[in-house]
């Protein structure tokens, strides 16, 4: 389906150690998360909180698991706060996946965002940006884009529950507001799908501009739920909202077809934050990288 090595197969720590929620998974160790992703069948992470900042000593630790590390959130804030605080931010965090390595950086913007905030119902309350925010945030892209090309690297903007850029209307109106030298799109399975989006209409429309892809699966009977019970993203995650590809209601087969025959190139990194003590995260990596390996051949 793929062509040869044009794809690397990533996963994300959050699996292990969830950063946004701590108390989750605080038990796994650094060493013991980057083991089990190499013994899994892994070639790649993304960063995760427990990961040394010191680029020699990471380079080591994964060097001896032959993992590479593909990306790192970045969250921004430019629809509220002055832009100069975001790229005083962003310029350590770019040179540090740089040294890396990284060629994407993953941004989400993060003003009014609700995904953090454990009491707040994630549908009922969800942020909608003003059309000064929007300026904002096109033209402060815009600029993080620019600094990233300054490295030959990219951003890759993450669309995320509980953000001002969620839905088909607001990826589509991002996509049109910023400039496709500098912006391009991250591609989230999961997130689209919980919000109630088509998949392949994103891929079909946007495929020009993703250069990164998350691959997530959701449980139906969780997000049904979220809805009825006005539920919030981190009580949505404890309650078991995500789950890694094949464990849930998501349809990857043509989603992998499609990107085969556009010929997308890059990372696919598995992101399905779950409650270690309920979901053990070795035993799901090696889900997940069987189903990847049965379903897209790679």
């Amino acid at each position: 389906m793929f062509k040869k090595d044009t794809i690397k197969l990533g996963i994300s720590p959050i699996a292990w150690t969830n950063d946004d929620m701590p108390e989750l998974g605080k038990e796994n160790t650094f060493e013991q998360c980057i083991s089990e992703m190499a013994l899994a069948g892994f070639v790649g992470s993304e960063v995760g909180n427990k990961y040394p900042r010191d680029t020699q000593v990471l380079k080591k630790a994964l060097g001896l698991r032959h993992l590479e590390i593909a990306s790192a959130w970045f969250s921004s804030f430019v629809t509220t706060k002055p832009l100069q605080e975001t790229v005083d931010a962003f310029i350590p965090h770019r040179d540090f996946l740089y040294e890396m390595g990284a060629k994407a950086i993953v941004v989400s913007e993060q003003g009014h965002s609700i995904q953090g905030l454990i009491d707040v119902p994630l549908f009922q309350e969800k942020p909608v940006f003003t059309e000064e925010e929007w300026n904002r945030l096109a033209n402060g892209l815009n600029y993080l884009g620019e600094l990233a090309k300054e490295k030959d690297m990219r951003i890759v903007y993450h669309h995320h529950m509980g953000t001002g850029v969620q839905t088909t209307a607001e990826i589509d109106r991002l996509m049109e507001m910023t400039d496709p030298e500098f912006v391009y799109l991250l591609f989230d399975t999961g997130h689209l799908v919980f919000s109630g989006e088509n998949p392949m209409h994103i891929l079909e429309k946007h495929m020009s501009r993703i250069k990164h892809v998350h691959l997530k699966d959701i449980r139906q009977e969780v997000v049904d739920r979220v809805k009825a019970e006005n539920i919030s993203f981190l009580q949505a995650v404890k309650e078991g909202v995500f789950t890694v590809p094949g464990d849930g209601v998501i349809h990857f087969a043509p989603i992998f077809t499609f990107l085969a025959e556009q010929g997308y190139e890059g990372w696919f990194v598995v992101e399905a934050e779950q409650d270690p003590a309920k979901a053990n995260p070795f035993e799901y990596a090696v889900r997940a990288r069987r189903f990847i390996r049965e379903t897209a051949g790679i």
